[in-house]
């Protein structure tokens, strides 16, 4: 069974670790695709949703930062058991002293930002994680499972989920439940799990201080390693920016909110499916060039077409969904990225994976802040062109993201 894996590209030590991740995240994306209409249903106003989910956005995006630097700190597990720590916290807080106590505003608006810590301090430790212990030949396939699983979890599982838990137990008790899903996948991925990787300093704390601050001078010593930072942040800008203000355009073509959360879901259908695909890809084609052409290209084309396409075709559901679904495949093709920035560095990888993981968090604030910004003055076709140069760039961007020779040789030396 474990040759099986190893040939899928799914290493058999971390097997329960990924199983774990999947089912954390399904717990912490539940609420994903109906926490805001159902505030706004209970008297919340628009700007309120969109603070709250600002502030969550901001700590997601610090939280992911550190979780590499922390993983070569305290070691993944303690900083793992961390994030678990961080959601429960927030998750109680948010429930008991915001929504249960007559939705107090405040008291969830503190607690859904630490909740905000949590996720990003499991999932992407993890990745660290994978980084270290993955063989460098199929690196790029590892990452594409972790993907697979994240984003499995995350936007599907969570999602269905929901839908029967709602009908079930009410919105306030499929809250609660979420911290027993969340207990379940941090049982799988840290104690079923029996891998170890232990990067605890043996320095005191003035060593532990210098060794988060690799976080930062990582960029100085590797400034390839911020190219991918910021290739990673354009990566799903568009992502995030796309709920903002395409619903409301589609409708001007005839395709109703409740369609387009069709299409939504069959983007995502499309990426799940094409993260371990293009994990593949990578590790055949080249980590380099399949995040170029299929990622940064197919994706700024992509995103022109889903612009145009409602008008070239009158609002047709199908090819909006088609494009839609290969828009989300081609998200996956920035999937070799998570292993072509650690393979960027011989040492401190999580250093290097925290600012690949900082480009992961920030576009949950930055994909609505481009829409909040440019919308009133070059409306939906600027915003969709400024999304689709991002991707253009980002592929620039990685020509100039190279392995060295001397660690591609030895790459090419395990492949043969």
């Amino acid at each position: 069974m474990n040759t099986i894996l190893n040939k899928m590209g799914l290493p058999s030590n971390l097997v329960w670790g990924y199983l774990g991740v999947l089912v954390f995240m399904m717990g912490d994306g539940l609420e994903i695709a109906w926490l805001s209409p159902w505030l706004i249903d209970n008297g919340f106003s628009v700007q309120q949703n969109s603070l709250l989910f600002a502030v969550y956005g901001v700590t997601i995006a610090l939280s992911s930062w550190f979780s590499g630097v922390l993983v070569e700190s305290l070691g993944p597990k303690r900083t793992m058991w961390l994030g678990v720590l961080m959601y429960i916290l927030g998750t109680t807080g948010f429930i008991g002293l915001g929504v249960a106590a007559d939705l107090h505003y405040g008291m969830m608006l503190v607690f859904y930002s630490v909740r905000g810590l949590g996720y990003p301090l499991f999932a992407y430790s993890f990745l660290v994680w994978i980084a270290y212990r993955a063989p460098q030949e199929k690196l790029g396939t590892a990452v594409g499972w972790f993907w697979f699983v994240f984003t499995g979890g995350l936007n599907v599982l969570g999602a269905y989920y929901s839908t029967w838990a709602i009908q079930h137990l009410g919105h306030v008790n499929t809250l609660w439940s979420s911290i027993i899903v969340v207990v379940i996948g941090a049982i799988l991925a840290l104690i079923v799990n029996q891998d170890k990787l232990e990067r605890k300093s043996k320095q005191g704390t003035q060593g532990k201080v210098k060794e988060l601050l690799k976080g930062l001078t990582i960029v100085k010593e590797e400034p390839k390693v911020l190219l991918g930072g910021i290739v990673r942040t354009i990566n799903t800008t568009a992502q995030f920016a796309f709920p903002v203000f395409l619903p409301t355009y589609l409708e001007d073509y005839g395709i109703p909110t409740t369609t387009w959360l069709g299409i939504w879901g069959t983007i995502f259908i499309g990426n799940i499916l094409f993260n371990l695909l293009f994990g593949i890809i990578g590790d055949k084609l080249g980590w380099q060039n399949t995040i170029m052409w299929f990622g940064g290209v197919g994706c700024g084309i992509t995103t022109l077409a889903l612009y145009y396409a409602p008008q070239w075709f009158a609002g047709n559901i199908w090819v909006v969904g088609f494009i839609g679904f290969l828009w989300g495949a081609l998200l996956a093709g920035y999937v070799p990225l998570s292993a072509l920035v650690p393979s960027l560095v011989k040492e401190n990888k999580g250093a290097a994976m925290s600012i690949l993981n900082l480009g992961a968090g920030f576009p949950v604030f930055l994909g609505p802040a481009i829409v909040g910004v440019f919308i009133g003055e070059i409306g939906p076709q600027g915003v969709m062109w400024i999304l689709a140069i991002l991707y253009f760039v980002s592929a620039l961007l990685t020509k100039f993201i190279s392995v060295p020779e001397q660690k591609k040789s030895q790459v090419e030396k395990a492949v043969s």
